[in-house]
């Protein structure tokens, strides 16, 4: 018999835009995965995942049991980003199947700590590239 863990709010991506929405934010590569994240503005559904594995890596067997050892080691991996509100997607490779499972939960660890870190915020005092002269001025020309 199992023993009962502490649950964890964590959503599921299941709808094709969450997942493109979410390749459009930052991004973290291994040998054994990439993830992508996409920050959410209080919308106070808590972190969501969607786990995806390419043909590539092989047979439907094979890209079975990389989704269960990520989808086992994402609760040991985001005790401390459960307050975070973001779409994440996690892109599964070859090497999963044959890594220890403490490092794959280290590398999400990794992942999480670097694609849900806040934007931040452009200086202020830079004047946008588009901006038209002002006072007069003539790009180019010098008066002297």
């Amino acid at each position: 018999m199992r023993e009962p863990r502490a649950e964890l709010s964590l959503g599921r991506l299941t709808k094709r835009p969450d997942f493109v929405a979410a390749a459009s934010g930052r991004r973290f590569h291994t040998e054994r995965m990439s993830v992508q994240a996409r920050l959410r503005e209080g919308s106070g559904l808590g972190l969501r995942f969607g786990l995806t594995v390419t043909k590539r890596v092989g047979h439907a067997t094979e890209r079975n049991r990389i989704k269960r050892r990520l989808r086992a080691a994402i609760p040991a991996a985001v005790q401390d980003y459960a307050n975070i509100d973001a779409d994440v997607v996690i892109i599964g490779r070859r090497d999963i199947l044959s890594a220890d499972f403490d490092l794959l939960i280290d590398d999400l660890r990794r992942a999480l700590r670097t694609v849900t870190k806040p934007r931040s915020a452009p200086p202020a005092e830079r004047r946008p590239p588009s901006s038209p002269p002002t006072n007069g001025e003539r790009r180019g020309h010098s008066h002297a």
